[in-house]
């Protein structure tokens, strides 16, 4: 048991995991760094990150009051954030139905949509996270910080 704890512990100081900001921060950070927009699009890679949301692929997040429909895959080397401004819903069947979809094609297509990613995103920014930290976080498509929906 105690042998397990160290080789646990190590693993945990060897990967960083209580060093890096949670992957919820660092989402929550951006749609306020963007002023709470209609609609956002980005990428965060793994190893930046503590993956917080595991699991979840479909779900509701309250921003400063403000509800966000969040699509959220896994996607290597990254996690990818799809955010959408919308009234608060049950989501349930919806994160039910993503998580089986990627369960049966074994995160195949989601591998090659990272990888494709990892090649195509052109587009950058570092998000501020709570202990004063920046997260650099990636884009397929520029985004127009001024644009209205």
């Amino acid at each position: 048991m105690l042998r397990q704890m160290k080789l646990t512990k190590s693993v945990q100081i060897l990967f960083c995991y209580k060093t890096r900001p949670k992957a919820s921060e660092v989402l929550t950070n951006h749609i306020r760094q963007c002023k709470l927009p209609h609609w956002t699009s980005f990428f965060v890679k793994y190893k930046s990150v503590e993956n917080d949301q595991f699991g979840k692929s479909h779900f509701n997040w309250n921003v400063d009051g403000i509800n966000y429909h969040i699509l959220r895959t896994g996607c290597f080397p990254f996690i990818k954030y799809h955010c959408t401004r919308r009234p608060f819903q049950n989501l349930e069947q919806e994160n039910d139905f993503f998580t089986f979809l990627k369960v049966v094609n074994l995160g195949l297509p989601t591998l090659a949509y990272g990888l494709s990613s990892w090649m195509l995103a052109r587009h950058h920014k570092k998000v501020k996270v709570n202990d004063g930290r920046y997260v650099q976080i990636y884009f397929l498509n520029e985004e127009d910080e001024n644009a209205k929906c």
